[in-house]
């Protein structure tokens, strides 16, 4: 069944946005009805996704969490006011250490330990990776905090879904990391940065805007693919 069961209800009734975080939600809307059919997060939720797409995941998250808070980390550093630059700081290393230590705790599970790594990022992650770093270092500060947004909010707003349906699977397999994602701090987190990312359009021109708008998206969509990608077992051809 699609993620959501019921794509009638209004997703984004559960977080507080303003006009341009509200109208960013809107537009990835189409991406969100994607997400919520990929196979993965299905399989996922119902407990029956083959641990070596798991594993896959896992590794690529790994790669990926490596450079998003480097990401967040340059971002930090360029923030108006002292408030934004502590959060990204945090972000960078707090969250994301915290997950680290999570997947180092899944990846020595009997189940998991023995199924092969991928050794290096996938042309998903890669491209993903490397999207957030240029956004973070080279444009300005409100397109990097736009771009970073999606692995919050996309990860929020699937994860407590994901840790609904998870709770209903007895001796769910992949039940502590759904937890992580479900977690009431990671949620606010999430609210912290979309009120972070609504300030910075406050205060940016009309171009700017726009290319928050771009980048967000573009975030969005490398978030459905890196799910799928790792379904795929995507790598590069040799």
């Amino acid at each position: 069944m699609p993620l959501f069961r019921d794509r009638q209800q209004d997703q984004s009734a559960r977080w507080e946005t303003g006009e341009f975080t509200g109208s960013l939600w809107a537009d990835a809307a189409e991406i969100m009805g994607r997400v919520c059919n990929l196979p993965f997060l299905n399989d996922l939720a119902e407990g029956t996704l083959e641990p070596e797409a798991f594993v896959e995941y896992l590794q690529q998250d790994s790669f990926y969490l490596a450079n998003y808070s480097r990401a967040m980390a340059v971002l930090a550093s360029r923030a108006p006011t002292p408030a934004a630059a502590e959060f990204w700081a945090g972000s960078a290393q707090t969250a994301v250490a915290e997950e680290k230590a999570l997947h180092s705790q899944l990846m020595s599970d009997p189940v998991l330990s023995g199924i092969p790594r991928p050794a290096a990022p996938s042309p998903t992650t890669r491209g993903y990776m490397y999207t957030l770093m240029a956004a973070c270092a080279y444009e300005p500060y409100e397109v990097g905090a736009a771009a970073v947004l999606p692995c919050f909010w996309i990860y929020a707003e699937v994860g407590q879904e994901l840790a609904g349906r998870a709770a209903a699977v007895a001796e769910h397999p992949y039940g502590a990391w759904l937890a992580e994602y479900g977690d009431p701090a990671f949620a606010e987190a999430t609210q912290a940065a979309i009120v972070l990312v609504e300030e910075a359009a406050a205060g940016a021109g009309e171009g700017v805007r726009e290319r928050m708008r771009e980048v967000f998206l573009d975030a969005s969509r490398y978030e459905e693919l890196f799910w799928d990608a790792a379904h795929r077992r995507e790598a590069w051809s040799r």
